[in-house]
């Protein structure tokens, strides 16, 4: 079950209590730039996102499509970094104290960075929960265990190749949601099947309680939408991310207006699913 004293854990119930899906937004941290991510981040909530992922830059993100991978490449070109990021959420926190905040990426920079000195001073700025795709559950030990003993929840992918025999295995140690991958591939490719996932959210239900938000190839508000109709939320990142990298000038600097642009979409998509999204004036 989902903590119902957590962030994260508050915001499913109240998802709950009022009829409806969530909508998860995924940012690179410091794509294109510190100002415009800091923009971006700051004006999430308002336009409608319900849980917020924030992507920690890294060199080699394999896991990830070009479009996410090349905003990992702009952040650290612009001299992103781990600390940074924390910076970044520290400061979400002045202005906003309610909506969880995911941090999503690769254990490298956290190897690092030292998990213990990680997990603590991630809690410390108010990161609710840890997405590390290249963790296995037989290989998190080193990780799950600080950041869970501070309070972190830690989210772990199942996607369509997790069978009845290997479900048990990831869910046991998920805690806040459970992250289905609903494509097989990379990031921001093509789109899955609503009947397909529809059968796969059935068959993990059977081994966890725990909310199940979908992503991978949602684009649109109707894609929102038709699958917050079967997922507890649905989570969009290529899509915004793609927004960045359309309004770069030829310099690979953020031209005017590239946050409302963003900014708009998650309000449309927002809207699609049934929550409060506003476009920014």
């Amino acid at each position: 079950m989902t903590n119902p004293e957590t962030r994260i854990g508050k915001r499913f119930a109240a998802l709950k209590a009022g009829g409806r899906s969530g909508l998860v937004t995924f940012v690179t941290a410091g794509d294109p730039d510190l100002e415009t991510s800091r923009e971006i981040l700051f004006g999430l909530p308002g336009a409608g996102a319900d849980l917020i992922e924030l992507g920690m830059p890294f060199s080699d993100p394999m896991a990830d499509g070009p479009v996410i991978q090349a905003s990992s490449l702009r952040a650290l070109k612009n001299g992103m970094t781990l600390k940074k990021t924390l910076d970044l959420v520290a400061g979400f926190r002045k202005t906003d104290n309610d909506t969880p905040v995911v941090l999503m990426g690769y254990y490298n920079p956290i190897y690092i960075y030292g998990a213990d000195a990680f997990a603590a001073d991630a809690q410390a700025v108010g990161v609710d929960g840890l997405i590390i795709v290249d963790l296995p559950p037989e290989e998190v030990d080193e990780l799950w265990r600080p950041a869970r003993a501070v309070g972190i929840d830690f989210i772990f992918l199942t996607a369509p190749t997790s069978d009845d025999a290997r479900l048990p295995v990831i869910v046991a140690r998920a805690s806040g949601f459970v992250y289905y991958v609903s494509i097989t591939g990379i990031t921001g490719t093509r789109s899955a099947d609503i009947t397909d996932v529809g059968a796969a959210l059935k068959r993990i239900r059977k081994h966890t309680e725990l909310p199940i938000a979908v992503g991978f190839g949602i684009k649109t508000p109707e894609q929102a939408a038709e699958i917050a109709s079967v997922a507890d939320a649905a989570v969009v990142g290529s899509a915004l991310v793609d927004i960045i990298a359309a309004n770069l000038d030829a310099d690979g600097k953020a031209k005017e207006g590239v946050a409302k642009k963003l900014l708009d979409l998650v309000a449309d998509l927002a809207a699609g699913i049934g929550g409060a999204g506003e476009k920014v004036a």
